[in-house]
């Protein structure tokens, strides 16, 4: 393979800080994996002072692979012994053989995913709280635990994005408190405690600076806090530091990523030398000059034009659509065009910027029986808890008096009925009228529960979501949910809207019964048998879509408030949305699609500002 005169030079660096921006397709593996065998062919390095991070053990396992591929293919003179002393890892494998080493410590001390999220079940569950959506909640409380630890946030300062601040700093100290206890340390603590240890023991720090003399590390704009603190401690003193990165595809902050780490690298390292691989080998130059346009709004970037020695290519398309359903029906036909045209399918993404966007897709794609792979968990509308409620006020109204089902709605408004009222299986309103037999007032709402309920039972399902959001005041009860668990309204608004709009084509709440178990089941089907390595169109994420490469990619949801997410409020998280979707357009390597939609949930819809700055239309 060829190098050009980027790639040659960061080959060849040996000593000191190094920083390499690469760009997207611009060959940043080749780089990485040729300078180790510069390093031990040219400079006789010995394989075992290399140190190389990822981010992932795939990404690690690929590094791997092609230094081998490379050696073996140069005809060099490593040997295989020697070529497996280099050492590759992610930050958490290399920092975890430190701490086993310090502390003996065995994989029983180590805390997996599903035991942190269950000991944290169990605190939340201690609590009290009242938590709808469990699932969403109790990841968003660990997500924002490690960014607490990989950040070295204090409890005081640090501002819950879940639940209150109070509450907040209960769950993290009782769940401290129980690992602790049981002696265990989780992913973020590796970390935390690789940091701690080489602060308190400089002799231990000495002896793996001795080891590791040359630091290499890949996807340099993901790093957060604490691995960046690690790493220039083990680099010193000498600073053998080679980073590889893009700032322009940082879209890791929700990870505890900083992008302004790699901003400001060279002034941590005055030495640095910098050098920029500017040449994409992935995409045509209608694509290359695009995203190069969309990102050069951002302010805070390194300043770099991307050029690419391939084909024109076709413009980017971009495509208006009246509302969701359409737009699938558009991209449903341009697929099928595309395989028509001799486009694998795997050859074929569909990204969006989150799961949501694709519920409308994933229904059509199933009803025309287009297969597809999604790469990350299929979205099920009917299991979000605002149609768990729903559909718990309509199986009522058609007569099912049980406990489960009565818990679900009794205080959705809130009716100030008592968990204690209802101690049996089924619930009798007669019963609950006894046991409020001295208050007036509760006999009232008691009653007028069991008229709705009649009501809502001589309704079609469209109709019965209609009263029980205006009628009953279900809308009512969002609202101070919204404000209870720090939600934007509008998000649950949204929701409660599709479900509604998708109930108008059934006629009876048996036939949309009988629809959500259809659509559920089919669901299940398609995770269970389509798999990434079949022959299938993919559906993801923008973020899940990063290191990889499709022929043809369609970009769905390119709406204001979407993408850019309605989260996004501040210039910096705006300035993430933007290289979120530079990193989702520079996926493509042939044919770049973009849609987006004039109407959604019965509101109007604007494009999003990222295609006004791809078509240079005025800010």
């Amino acid at each position: 393979m060829s190098l050009n005169q980027a790639q040659i030079e960061a080959i060849a660096h040996k000593d000191g800080p190094c920083m390499v921006l690469a760009g997207p397709g611009s060959g940043k593996t080749t780089v990485i994996t040729n300078r180790i065998v510069h390093l031990i062919e040219k400079h006789k390095v010995k394989p075992e002072e290399i140190l190389v991070i990822t981010f992932s053990k795939a990404a690690s396992k690929e590094m791997r692979e092609r230094f081998y591929k490379i050696k073996m293919g140069n005809g060099t003179s490593v040997t295989a012994s020697g070529a497996s002393s280099v050492a590759f890892g992610t930050f958490h494998g290399i920092y975890y053989g430190i701490l086993k080493w310090a502390y003996k410590l065995t994989s029983e001390n180590i805390f997996s995913d599903e035991q942190k999220y269950q000991l944290l079940q169990r605190v939340v569950e201690r609590m009290n709280l009242d938590v709808d959506d469990e699932k969403d909640f109790l990841q968003g409380i660990a997500g924002e635990i490690s960014n607490v630890k990989n950040n070295c946030i204090s409890l005081q300062e640090y501002k819950s994005l879940n639940c209150d601040e109070q509450e907040f700093s209960r769950i993290y100290q009782t769940y401290e408190e129980e690992r602790k206890r049981r002696k265990k340390i989780d992913f973020d603590d590796m970390l935390v405690l690789t940091y701690e240890l080489f602060q308190k023991r400089p002799d231990i720090l000495k002896m793996w600076q001795t080891k590791y003399k040359y630091i290499l590390i890949d996807e340099f704009q993901d790093i957060n806090k604490v691995q960046y603190d690690v790493i220039r401690m083990l680099a010193a003193p000498e600073d053998n530091i080679f980073i590889v990165g893009d700032d322009d595809q940082s879209i890791y902050r929700f990870r505890g990523a900083r992008p302004e780490i790699m901003l400001n690298f060279p002034k941590d390292f005055p030495e640095t030398k910098q050098i920029i691989l500017d040449v994409n080998y992935r995409s045509t130059r209608a694509i290359v000059n695009g995203a190069g346009r969309v990102i050069a709004r951002n302010c805070k970037r390194y300043p770099k034009q991307i050029v690419t020695t391939n084909e024109q290519g076709v413009n980017v398309h971009v495509q208006e659509v009246r509302h969701p359903i359409e737009e699938s029906k558009y991209v449903l036909k341009e697929i099928q065009k595309a395989l028509k045209d001799g486009v694998p399918p795997t050859e074929i993404a569909v990204l969006f910027r989150t799961n949501n966007e694709a519920r409308v897709l994933i229904e059509t794609l199933m009803e025309y029986n287009q297969p597809f792979y999604m790469k990350e968990h299929i979205p099920n509308l009917y299991e979000h808890f605002i149609a768990r409620n729903l559909i718990a006020y309509m199986k009522m109204a058609l007569g099912d008096r049980s406990r489960k089902l009565f818990l679900e709605i009794m205080n959705r408004p809130n009716r100030y009925i008592g968990r204690d009222s209802v101690e049996n299986g089924e619930v009798s309103f007669e019963d609950l009228k006894k046991f409020y037999a001295d208050k007036e007032w509760m006999q009232d709402r008691i009653d007028q529960l069991d008229v709705d309920l009649r009501i809502i039972k001589r309704c079609k399902p469209y109709a019965a979501i209609r009263y029980i959001r205006k009628h009953i005041g279900y809308d009512d009860f969002l609202k101070e949910y919204a404000v209870k668990r720090r939600i934007k309204l509008e998000e649950l608004m949204d929701v409660v809207h599709e479900i509604e709009m998708r109930a108008k084509e059934f006629k009876t709440i048996e036939d949309w019964f009988s629809h959500i178990e259809e659509y559920g089941e089919n669901l299940r089907r398609q995770a269970e048998l389509r798999g990434p390595s079949q022959n299938v169109v993919q559906l993801m994420t923008m973020h899940a879509a990063k290191g990889l490469e499709f022929h043809t990619v369609f970009i769905i949801g390119a709406n204001e408030d979407v993408c850019p997410y309605k989260k996004a409020e501040t210039a910096e998280e705006i300035e993430e949305e933007r290289r979120l979707f530079y990193v989702a357009m520079t996926r493509a390597k042939k044919q770049l699609v973009i849609s987006y939609s004039k109407e959604r949930n019965g509101k109007k819809m604007k494009q999003s500002r990222f295609v006004g700055e791809l078509l240079n239309l005025k800010k």
